[in-house]
């Protein structure tokens, strides 16, 4: 483990001992504080957040997107000031902490013993959607978790959503899919966040006028074990409580090939997922490069490379 890697580790090890100790007050404040030093020093993942921004509202000036990416920098130190307390919630402030509209759609899917894919964008604190489920509909869900280095830290990831109530399968090999299908088949929950390509095999769609590859498993899953597929989009307000939406299910085409049909299903991701996004930006933590253009070092995208 290099010096760079067992600080890392050191530091979320920090958070999870730590921050769960403070005031909810307390915790607040820090977030924004940290948010703010970090949103002024400008550094790598503040200006590929802004760069973000300047996709999803592109006739925004300069100001506006200062303004957008410190909101930003504030919503997502939230997550994470919010992640380092869940495991000491209870359970009552869990169930209060998510108010999520048309919830039906996932509580019908999952009365129905069909099998559920939730699929999400990396928007506001996906691991309290997670909790909420777990906690308030009763209902165990499984997951899969990008490998991170150090494995200690990958450790502590999973041992903390494990802690939520949830599966969590390693992203790398081959048996993940196996594991999800399975679930599924047998009337279980899947929770996928979907808009990152983690592999070389994704689905190229249209995302806020531009390319981007988005994972195929979600709609791979769906036809292969007739699950639901529903998007759910997650935003703060100036509330305690995270809000949300789950989207009408997306629904397999009827003809075309097994990538036709991929290939549309996931399309109707990215568009419920932009819907989300546009209208609440800043609570989308995509701090990494996202659209092919910006992948590629060639063609740099809208706010320069970072």
């Amino acid at each position: 483990m290099s010096p760079q890697e067992r600080l890392t580790d050191a530091l979320y090890g920090l958070g999870w001992s730590s921050v769960k100790k403070l005031p909810e007050p307390a915790a607040v404040r820090l977030g924004q504080t940290v948010a703010d030093l970090a949103w002024r020093r400008r550094g790598k993942g503040v200006r590929r957040l802004e760069s973000n921004y300047a996709r999803v509202v592109p006739d925004a000036s300069p100001e506006r997107l200062a303004e957008l990416s410190r909101a930003g920098m504030r919503s997502y130190l939230r997550y994470w000031m919010e992640s380092f307390r869940l495991p000491a919630w209870s359970e009552a402030r869990i169930r209060a902490g998510f108010a999520p509209k048309d919830v039906h759609h996932l509580t019908d899917g999952i009365a129905s013993d069909r099998g559920v894919i939730l699929a999400l964008p990396h928007m506001a604190n996906w691991d309290l959607a997670g909790a909420w489920v777990t906690t308030e509909l009763r209902t165990p869900f499984t997951t899969v978790a990008e490998r991170l280095k150090p494995e200690s830290l990958y450790d502590r990831f999973v041992a903390y959503r494990e802690g939520l109530g949830m599966e969590v399968l390693p992203h790398s090999g081959g048996s993940a899919f196996g594991t999800l299908a399975r679930r599924l088949r047998d009337g279980g929950l899947v929770c996928l966040v979907a808009e990152r390509d983690l592999s070389a095999s994704g689905v190229a769609v249209d995302f806020f006028g531009d390319t981007a590859t988005m994972p195929a498993g979600p709609a791979l899953l769906a036809q292969q074990t007739d699950a639901l597929l529903l998007p759910v989009t997650l935003w703060y307000d100036d509330s305690p409580v995270m809000q949300g939406r789950v989207h009408p299910p997306i629904e397999v085409p009827r003809s075309g090939t097994r990538a036709e049909k991929t290939s549309v299903m996931t399309q109707a991701l990215a568009d419920a997922f932009a819907s989300g996004i546009a209208d609440h930006p800043e609570d989308w933590h995509m701090l990494q490069r996202l659209w092919r253009a910006d992948l590629d070092p060639a063609r740099p995208g809208p706010g320069g490379t970072a």
